[in-house]
């Protein structure tokens, strides 16, 4: 990382970046150019490895690019927000803070962390716990990332 002085090591405060976002930008392999695609997600913190659950149709071009390469980046942020420069254009500059990892994604096939990742994305994104059962995940697909390698960083004003 180029800034040290942005860069943020403390697993709570990374993990408080990821609780507070609310979009995960995923990028994929498409043969000559990447493919990012925002998704909601819901996540756990697992043996030092972020966990994304994202919740898809059952077919669609970022399904067929997991399938050919499961290799995924991902990238998230919050607190955005203008720092005025005034008068003079280039002292402008942004609040941030944000993380990016690669790892992988797949396709849940197990209906048990189907529904266990549907109900992590629900209470993330709304806050309120939902009960899901087969039925209810059986129609869509459930996108698993999981990020080995991360780093965060953040500029607070």
């Amino acid at each position: 990382m180029r800034r040290k002085d942005r860069e943020i090591t403390d697993i709570e405060e990374i993990l408080q970046i990821v609780g507070t976002a609310k979009i995960l930008h995923l990028g994929l392999f498409d043969g000559v150019y990447p493919y990012v695609v925002p998704l909601h997600y819901g996540y756990a913190y697992e043996e030092g490895r972020l966990i994304f659950y994202a919740h898809s149709a059952s077919e669609g071009h970022k399904l067929d690019l997991i399938r050919e390469d499961p290799h995924v980046c991902a990238e998230l942020e919050c607190n955005v927000g203008l720092i005025s420069g005034g008068d003079v254009a280039c002292k402008y500059g942004s609040t941030f803070a944000s993380v990016i990892g690669r790892g992988t994604a797949e396709l849940v096939q197990d209906e048990a962390e189907k529904i266990r990742g549907l109900t992590l994305l629900m209470k993330h994104q709304t806050g309120r716990d939902f009960a899901f059962d087969s039925a209810m995940a059986a129609p869509v697909e459930v996108i698993k990332v999981t990020l080995t390698d991360f780093s965060a960083k953040a500029r607070k004003q």
